[in-house]
């Protein structure tokens, strides 16, 4: 196991996309683990879905006072970006705001250049002006990519060793751009980073546009589910806690800088996978998140689920199966996510019968 170098004690960390599922999610857990950590919280509050639940994750951060202070503006806007770290000095910078979604990056691509790669860019190029006038500057920079880089690879489990040069949506190709960009300024700038795979992130107050909370949707207003590619997908369904947990984890080990023999920087640079390490079929899951719904009150015990069931192809974009390799991460952290599907699922259908039902 890697020894932790970076103490996040009496730090302040930036989180980009702080009004997003795992930014909130993050941004929460340290600040109520650490109770000397500030996080600056960037977020543009677009309204790719319902920006109620953005602002319901916010409102849940402020209660933690002074310690949190959240600048709405987009990480595309360098001026915004510059002024966050002119003020604030982050020690550590953890960059998941980004343009989320396969199928949307086919219909909006420009939604994906501006935000995944104008904004990192704006990111990286501040983390490299940290160190001017021989200052401290950003100790380490933690960035979500996906499991989408993977593409069509045939070889499961996936490897961040395997190659991942045919991306299959714009969404998976800016991800392994992030990558990339990465990559380059930490070999040019000795700029500490650590790239996240992250593998179908789910939980409570999540994304509508995720197949979980969207397949609920429709089902309680009575409308039929697709299930694509007749439901022989997998997915390494994980739970919301286990990326977090990991996330903060990665943050506190930032690959050492060192200089190679032609005295230049050897890129200070790690990439890992996050996911369940067990993907599930796709109809089991259906099996699964119908069960629960049922037990938390959400849907009627007599539900007709075949009724509102319908079996059609794979859509453009989409993969049929994605599961975590995620043995470096073992190794070097001693974690590895392991939340039952059906425990995740509970505690979704749970936050869902709370959220929308409870006044039915």
């Amino acid at each position: 196991m890697l020894e932790y170098n970076v103490c996040l004690s009496g730090k302040t960390v930036l989180v980009t996309g702080a009004a997003g599922f795992i930014g909130a999610n993050l941004a929460k857990r340290l600040l109520a683990d650490y109770n000397d950590v500030r996080v600056i919280g960037i977020d543009s509050i677009t309204d790719y879905y319902d920006i109620r639940l953005k602002y319901e994750r916010l409102d849940e951060l402020k209660t933690f006072g002074g310690r949190f202070e959240f600048v709405h503006a987009s990480i595309a806007d360098k001026a915004a970006v510059d002024e966050i770290f002119n003020r604030h000095h982050p020690a550590v910078v953890v960059n998941l705001a980004a343009q989320a979604g396969v199928r949307y990056s086919i219909t909006n691509p420009g939604a994906y250049v501006e935000s995944n790669l104008i904004g990192f860019y704006n990111i990286l190029e501040a983390c490299r002006h940290s160190y001017d006038n021989g200052n401290s500057g950003v100790e380490h920079l933690v960035y979500a990519s996906s499991s989408s880089v993977y593409g069509s690879n045939k070889k499961v489990p996936y490897s961040t060793d395997d190659k991942v040069d045919n991306p299959v949506s714009l969404y998976a190709a800016t991800k392994k751009s992030n990558e990339l960009m990465a990559h380059a300024y930490s070999k040019l700038y000795n700029i500490p980073s650590t790239g996240l795979r992250f593998f179908t992130v789910y939980g409570p107050c999540g994304r509508p546009d995720m197949a979980y909370f969207g397949f609920t949707d429709k089902l309680v207003r009575g409308e039929t589910i697709k299930i694509f590619n007749y439901g022989n997908c997998k997915r390494d369904f994980t739970y919301v806690d286990d990326i977090v947990e990991g996330v903060v984890r990665v943050m506190q080990h930032a690959p050492e800088k060192r200089n190679g023999e032609d005295g230049l920087p050897i890129p200070p640079y790690k990439v890992y996978n996050i996911g369940n390490n067990s993907p599930e079929n796709l109809l089991d899951f259906v099996t699964i998140l119908q069960e629960e719904l049922i037990r938390a009150g959400v849907l009627p015990a007599d539900y007709d689920f075949e009724a509102h069931k319908q079996l059609v192809p794979m859509q453009p974009g989409d993969v049929p199966v994605t599961y975590a390799d995620t043995t470096p991460l073992e190794q070097d952290f001693g974690f590895r996510p392991s939340t039952p599907l059906r425990t995740g699922l509970r505690a979704f259908a749970e936050w869902y019968a709370k959220r929308y039902c409870a006044n039915r």
